[in-house]
């Protein structure tokens, strides 16, 4: 009972939980994924260049999926930090365009903003990109799912 008393006023905020939810996915942290800033909609996470993500060993090219998990992750963390939504949140269905391959170790970053939000979806759009923030990697949409705390336990 105590340790839930703590840990409850220790996550006051959208931010706060949001900042919770990335430490408590496995692969945010076996990909190192780092929250830089989150606020009102608005987030932003990156990760480290990583060998053991490269999809191509002749190029060494970070893996797409490490592109997508990233900006997945990035837009969940949007939604959950938006002023109209309860608390927490899922994908619906998520769509990447990808622009070019990341630039071989390069750190790369997200951006995403939960642009729309309904009674039950949220809308995001999201980019990633590597040092070079005016050629993006990939750029995503997504719609969210909009729940309150009560409703997942």
């Amino acid at each position: 009972m105590e340790r839930n008393r703590n840990m409850t006023s220790k996550i006051n905020s959208k931010a706060d939980i949001a900042k919770q939810f990335m430490k408590v996915i496995p692969f945010s942290a076996e990909l190192s994924m780092s929250l830089d800033f989150i606020e009102n909609g608005f987030a932003i996470i990156s990760m480290p260049y990583d060998e053991r993500f490269i999809g191509d060993l002749s190029t060494r090219v970070l893996h797409g999926g490490a592109v997508s998990s990233l900006l997945d992750s990035c837009g969940g963390a949007a939604v959950m930090c938006h002023p109209s939504v309860p608390a927490i949140t899922s994908t619906l269905d998520f769509r990447i365009d990808y622009m070019r391959s990341a630039t071989p170790n390069h750190r790369i970053t997200a951006k995403a903003e939960c642009y729309h939000v309904t009674r039950s979806v949220a809308f995001v759009r999201a980019t990633a990109y590597d040092e070079d923030e005016s050629r993006p990697v990939a750029t995503a949409t997504g719609a969210y799912t909009v729940q309150k705390l009560s409703d997942k336990v």
